[in-house]
């Protein structure tokens, strides 16, 4: 048995696809030869790509037909534009027409500001064609542990998904860190602190509040294992789920909305030294997030 591990957070997307799925099993739509790329960045003198930065198709996993998405963070930082968007709606709708399960690895830093008005718009078409698949029965799971992170409507389409899978460097959250320095100032939130913006946005902080369902290493194959887990579990959304999804939203700020940082929330958890976090092995971080984190499971 190997005990060769492929990091996740320096990998590419196909590169994830091709950790993920079953060997020899991936086709891509819209693929390179077809090279649909973004119509507006040449007004910018950007360059394009000939998959704008994100990678969809289908495969196997375990011998069970999924559809897969991943975006490309190292090329203009994942962010969404009116084909990188379109060809995430499409999958999600085709998943809805077939019935078969998505996994999409978000790498992203949310709207492109070249494409802000066609981005925002696709943003709003994945979150509607989530909702819609998972409304039809299709398990809806997403992967976070990328360069990028998962900022912007990147973040609120995640927050849709049926199940959501971190690894520490995971960093999930709807307003960057340097948008809220610009717009709230250095006092409220230190966009150069890295260890503050780690604490508070990275994967062990989200799944200790609930907002991720399970942790993971940064290793491919731990990603994979999840996945695999996850598209095993009933796969349902109605108003009950919603409800139950909103009365949790409403206890967390009842419980932590007076936390002045993430280690105050820790400590409301009942963890015994929420300043040792951080550098906790992935290993018996998990096992402490079984045992103190907000739990989604009503919600899901």
């Amino acid at each position: 048995m190997s005990n060769f591990r492929q990091s996740w957070y320096e990998a590419g997307a196909r590169e994830r696809i091709a950790a993920l799925v079953d060997t020899g099993s991936f086709a891509e739509f819209v693929g390179p030869e077809q090279r649909e790329t973004s119509p507006h960045l040449g007004i910018f003198d950007l360059p394009a790509q000939f998959d704008d930065g994100i990678v969809v198709g289908s495969a196997t996993l375990d011998g069970t037909p999924i559809l897969v998405a991943a975006q490309e963070g190292r090329f203009m930082g994942g962010a969404f534009g009116e084909v990188h968007g379109a060809k995430l709606t499409g999958l999600l709708r085709a998943a809805k027409a077939l019935g078969r399960d998505v996994v999409i690895a978000f790498d992203t830093g949310g709207v492109r500001l070249q494409e802000a008005n066609a981005g925002e718009i696709a943003i709003a078409e994945i979150m509607r064609a989530v909702a819609e698949a998972r409304m039809a029965g299709v398990r809806v799971v997403g992967l976070i542990g990328g360069r990028a992170g998962c900022y912007g409507g990147g973040g609120l389409i995640a927050g849709c998904c049926s199940t959501l899978i971190v690894s520490e460097q995971g960093r999930i959250s709807v307003t960057g860190p340097e948008v809220i320095e610009t717009n709230m100032g250095v006092e409220e939130f230190d966009s150069r602190d890295r260890a503050l913006v780690w604490r508070t946005m990275g994967g062990k902080h989200r799944t200790l509040i609930g907002g991720a369902d399970v942790f993971v290493d940064d290793d491919a194959a731990a990603f994979r294992d999840a996945a695999r887990t996850a598209l095993a579990r009933p796969a349902k959304l109605d108003a009950d789920i919603l409800a139950a999804e909103q009365a949790r939203l409403e206890r967390r700020i009842a419980r932590f909305g007076e936390s002045a940082d993430a280690t105050d929330i820790w400590h409301a958890l009942g963890v015994d030294d929420p300043k040792g976090i951080p550098d906790m092995p992935s290993t018996a971080f998990a096992s402490l997030a079984a045992q103190y984190r907000e739990s989604a499971d009503d919600a899901r």
